[in-house]
């Protein structure tokens, strides 16, 4: 059984990539664009910490989207997620609990995104049709 699901290794890597590409853009179009609504985000400024980062996750996320330079867009979002962490989340005495500084997303976005950068693109992706060492 678990060879033939191995098989699809390289599809359900495209899925991850690709739904975790979509989540991560919804982030950067929250901030930049106001949709979805975050009313945290009313009032953002472009040229600052988060209209930065909504400016990674916005092309990132697409990037993601199509697999187009998938390492180096995933090694550079995943440092994002962690300087997030560590500068919003984690607080004095609550650093190993992202359970409670309400980080747990930055941690596993952190992580997806550095085990898209070891794996690759999967299926699917513009790296593997533009023959991009990045895929």
């Amino acid at each position: 059984m678990f060879a033939t699901l191995s098989r699809y290794r390289p599809q359900a890597l495209a899925l991850l990539r690709i739904v975790v590409g979509y989540t991560f853009l919804l982030h950067g179009t929250a901030k930049l664009f106001g949709t979805p609504h975050v009313a945290m985000f009313d009032g953002l400024q472009l040229f600052t910490l988060m209209g930065l980062a909504g400016v990674l996750e916005l092309v990132g996320g697409a990037l993601l989207i199509l697999g187009l330079f998938t390492r180096p867009v995933a090694f550079v979002l995943s440092g994002q997620m962690a300087v997030a962490y560590f500068m919003a989340h984690a607080k004095a005495g609550t650093t190993l609990l992202p359970l409670l500084n309400g980080g747990e997303p930055a941690v596993l976005y952190c992580f997806v995104f550095l085990y898209l950068f070891f794996a690759g693109a999967g299926a699917w992706a513009l790296d593997n049709r533009l023959g991009s060492r990045a895929a």
